[in-house]
């Protein structure tokens, strides 16, 4: 599995392997990159199979499979551990990540994502529909726009909501429909208590993606967790409010 990353400052130390969502890139966490680096550690911003400029070579995309070739990446890189930050698809790779490679995992910090997604409401449960549906019959970039417009629905977000159209239109419809469908059956319920990595989850308190109840669920069931709610933050929180995320990361990693 060769995948592309973003490796701003290899002399760095340690490494904070840097998970995206679904539909988006190595490139949506560039607001984090240089306050880590300036706090010394070496970010390493990776795009999942499908996604940005990582191909997917159609042989199956599972959450297990995912998370593997990003072990294998930095064993490649020479990495014994590092500490791993994922949101929403990005933060279900992280659990399995470090789910199955415990020795390779310093800190999780898991952002606006679920240990299992079943929706909460009748509103998440007919956006998902339509999700599926998009994807399906209406192709990528009108699935880029519904997304974007549930991510990014202020008119004050309209640069945002136009960067993370384009990280979405870009990916392979294949690699996209294969990772909703493993987010959907996705259920880290039952290993939870073996996650002893010390734990951030991070909340933002108008997420209408994930349901802050889902995420509420998860902090609880992990054994070295806490939770932090940002308020006025929605889903793409690390975007939006990159400034109180950043604090909130650095103190848990430093």
């Amino acid at each position: 599995m060769d995948l592309f990353y973003l490796d701003p400052n290899p002399a760095g130390h340690p490494a904070v392997l840097l998970l995206h969502g679904l539909g988006a890139n190595a490139a949506s966490w560039t607001l984090q990159l240089a306050p880590l680096i300036e706090a010394g550690f070496r970010p390493l911003a990776v795009d999942a199979p499908g996604f940005g400029e990582s191909c997917y070579d159609g042989r199956g995309w599972t959450i297990e499979r995912v998370a593997a070739g990003h072990a294998a990446l930095l064993d490649r890189l020479d990495i014994p551990s590092a500490h791993v930050a994922g949101i929403s698809m990005g933060g279900v790779i992280a659990q399995q990540f470090a789910l199955d490679h415990p020795h390779l995992t310093k800190k999780l910090v898991l952002v606006n994502t679920f240990a299992v997604m079943k929706p909460t409401s009748l509103s998440s449960w007919l956006y998902l529909l339509v999700r599926m549906t998009a994807i399906r019959t209406l192709g990528m970039t009108k699935q880029a726009r519904i997304v974007a417009l549930r991510v990014f629905p202020r008119p004050e977000q309209a640069e945002l909501r136009e960067q993370f159209m384009r990280q979405v239109e870009q990916a392979d419809p294949r690699a996209y429909r294969a990772a909703m469908h493993a987010l959907i059956r996705f259920d880290s319920r039952p290993r939870l208590s073996q996650l002893k990595a010390p734990t951030l989850v991070v909340t933002g308190e108008n997420d209408t993606t994930v349901p802050l109840r889902n995420q509420r669920l998860l902090a609880e069931s992990l054994p070295a967790a806490r939770q932090v709610i940002i308020p006025g933050a929605g889903h793409a929180v690390s975007a939006e409010c990159y400034e109180e995320f950043n604090r909130e990361l650095l103190g848990f990693l430093g």
